[in-house]
This record gives C-alpha cells, structure tokens and sequence, in this order.
C-alpha cells in the first residue's frame, strides 16, 4: 500500500484518521446540509446538486478534503447545528487557507460545544490532486498528513 505525506498548519489540531471525502470544488455547507437547515433531518449526506464530487456521500466522521468553503455567512451557525446533531465531519483539510466561513463555524463548535473538528489548511493543489475518495487519512497534531490509498 502506497502512502504520500502532505504538510499544513494545523487551525484546529489534532490526531484523527479515517475516510477521506473529497471535492475539488468549493465546499457550499449551507447548500450541502439543506436538509439538516429546511426539514431538521439528522443526516450528514450531501445535498449540494452543484458538488457532484460529494452529492449524495454521508460526510459524518469522514475526512472532508476541499479546496476552501463558499456560501454565506449562516455556514458558521450550521456548523453549530450539524455538530450539535453528531453529523460533523471528523476532519477538514483545506488545500487552501481556511476561510472565514468555516473558521468561524468550527471554532464555535470546538469553544462553546467541546466538539473538535481537526482542521487544518495550507496543504496545497498537490494534496487535492493525491488524495482520492476512500482512502484513508491519518491527520497529526502538528498538520501531518498521511495518505494511504484504498
């Protein structure tokens, strides 16, 4: 089994493994958990018709790999909410800086909720270009990234 090694600045550190989700596009959290938003339904599946990398996948306790988050700022408030209903990733790995959007949302749920999402950023292009769906992930408290292909 093949393994490839990415370094990035730990936002909110921590040692987690698991699956690995990922998108190359930016990552729409109000249009993916539309569900959770309209319905209060508690899933964690992808409802976002224009990520046709993560539609329809179960994003809970999975290592999420984006390039950045987009939408609006209501993506902070839904953090709260999905962390809140136990169907947060257990990881975010930007290829990118974190933006404000999600940094606002996981840093909430981690001080007010306890609940840590490891998130870290900066892993560049060549991450999002290594790391496919399904692999498994290791992430390290100092922004190691360990990708072992499925």
């Amino acid at each position: 089994m093949t393994s490839q090694t990415f370094k990035g600045r730990p936002a909110v550190p921590g040692s987690v493994a698991g699956s690995a989700e990922v998108s190359h596009v930016g990552f729409n959290t109000c249009a993916t958990y539309v569900d959770v938003l309209i319905s209060g339904v508690d899933s964690g599946v992808c409802q976002d018709h224009d990520n046709k990398d993560l539609l329809g996948h179960d994003l809970a306790d999975k290592i999420l790999c984006i390039p950045q988050t987009i939408g609006s700022s209501s993506a902070a408030t839904l953090f709260m909410i999905i962390i809140e209903k136990g169907i947060q990733p257990k990881a975010m790995l930007f290829a990118n800086h974190i933006d404000s959007l999600a940094a606002c949302g996981i840093l909430m749920g981690d001080i007010w909720l306890g609940t840590r999402i490891v998130t870290v950023d900066l892993l560049g292009d060549e991450f999002l270009d290594a790391v496919k769906t399904g692999d498994t992930v290791k992430v390290s408290e100092d922004g190691t990234v360990e990708i072992q292909a499925a």
